[in-house]
């Protein structure tokens, strides 16, 4: 138990001290950070050579459970922030300077070395060991880093809104791969006994949970804006990270820079599909066309700030009370849209829902309400432009009927009298 609860004090010792170096990183600079992994990286090598302890489900050394499994979060950590051009220099200044140390030592067991007075020689077997150990734990680091970022990112697509579990996993799956390659040296080497795997296992795994959950913590607490970083030139980590900041421009294209909602020229291209689907397929297709009422008052009143305030909260409510497959876009001023594969009594209800939503809220104290409608493809509605006008007009019915409200089928007569007299 003693021995577990030191593991536990030695990670939280070792992420506090290295996430405060990184955070400075603006006043002191990047280096500071990146010399202490430097530090920790030959210490967490001497440990894992010499230095193990006993704990309930096999021995395990701190060097490999836990400095190794914090440094490889603290790489993921410079990658999410600051990106691959950053990232890679660590790796390759570890990876070099390794190989330097191996080479000239190769070069001192050529001096003929003079004893000390009290008669004690250079171990230098020992430093060819660590030598040797730590050439190859930074090439298996260098896989890790290249691994680590590949599963980042393609747990992205599949965790983008639970980080938590995209750190964990990557972490995780990294680290098994590394106890694997670094036992196999270990056991060459020291002649590393199976225990030793198994209890580093399962000890990385527990410090893949706890670095993980510190790890999100700092993001979500700490660390919460994203600063730029430099480009350098192209390499393996510039290459693998190309395609997640591909697929974040393309996410990001066509969207209204206000809300972050699709906007009027992303509806005019998903909506034409959209339609040609739905005749094509049969399927049910509705458009719900929402106006915020009195919003030029808002402006006058209380500023644009406030009226932009209003437009974000509401985009929010359409993202929340919309359905995964509905598409929601800003088409104006203060006049959204949603395409939905519903039948129109289906919309209708979704339209009340919003309305009540928007009623309810309150957004910063402003009593605040939208007008909706709802028109579904059909044969008089069988392209974007006759369901977007047919669903217009129901709107402008709304609004010239008292507003706060939804319009749907079975009021295109009055809805044409009152959108016209609405007009004029």
């Amino acid at each position: 138990m003693q021995n577990s609860l030191l593991l536990l004090a030695e990670a939280l010792l070792y992420f506090t001290a290295m996430t405060a170096l990184f955070r400075a990183r603006g006043r002191i600079g990047i280096g500071v950070f990146m010399c202490a992994i430097g530090v920790m990286h030959f210490l967490e090598t001497y440990l894992a050579s010499v230095f193990y302890v006993v704990l309930p489900f096999g021995i395990v050394s701190p060097g490999s459970a836990v400095l190794f499994s914090g440094k490889l979060v603290m790489l993921l950590l410079l990658y999410i922030k600051e990106g691959a051009a950053t990232v890679r220099q660590p790796i390759y200044g570890l990876l070099l300077g390794n190989a330097l140390m191996v080479g000239l030592v190769l070069i001192l067991r050529q001096h003929q070395i003079a004893p000390l007075p009290d008669g004690r020689m250079p171990d230098l077997a020992f430093i060819d060991e660590m030598g040797w150990l730590m050439v190859w734990g930074t090439a298996l680091l260098f896989a890790d880093a290249i691994l680590i970022i590949l599963l980042y990112e393609k747990l992205g697509r599949y965790f983008r809104k639970a980080l938590f579990a995209r750190i964990l996993v990557s972490v995780a799956c990294v680290l098994t791969f590394d106890q694997a390659g670094f036992f196999t040296a270990l056991h060459f080497v020291s002649g590393a006994p199976l225990e030793v795997f198994l209890g580093g296992w399962v000890a990385k795994m527990g410090a893949a949970l706890v670095f993980s959950a510190m790890l999100v913590g700092y993001l979500r607490y700490v660390e919460t804006e994203r600063l730029a970083s430099p480009r350098g030139l192209t390499d393996v980590f510039e290459t693998l990270t190309y395609r997640e900041r591909y697929e974040a421009l393309v996410q990001d294209a066509g969207r209204d820079g206000l809300t972050g909602l699709l906007h009027r020229g992303r509806f005019d291209a998903d909506g034409q599909q959209a339609v040609a689907k739905s005749r094509g397929g049969g399927l049910p297709l509705s458009l719900l066309v929402i106006d915020v009422d009195h919003f030029k008052s808002i402006n006058d009143r209380f500023g644009h700030a406030e009226g932009d305030r209003v437009l974000r909260a509401i985009a929010t409510m359409l993202q929340e009370t919309t359905t995964p497959g509905d598409r929601v876009f800003r088409v104006g001023g203060e006049e959204f849209a949603v395409l939905c594969s519903h039948p129109h009594a289906i919309a209708r209800l979704l339209g009340e829902k919003i309305r009540h939503a928007v009623k309810a809220a309150e957004i910063g104290g402003l009593e605040v309400s939208v007008s909706v409608g709802v028109a579904t493809v059909s044969g008089d509605a069988d392209s974007l432009d006759k369901l977007f006008a047919l669903a217009d007009q129901r709107l402008y019915a709304a609004k010239s009927s008292g507003r706060d409200r939804v319009v749907g089928e079975g009021a295109e007569p009055r809805a044409q009298a009152q959108a016209a007299q609405a007009r004029n």
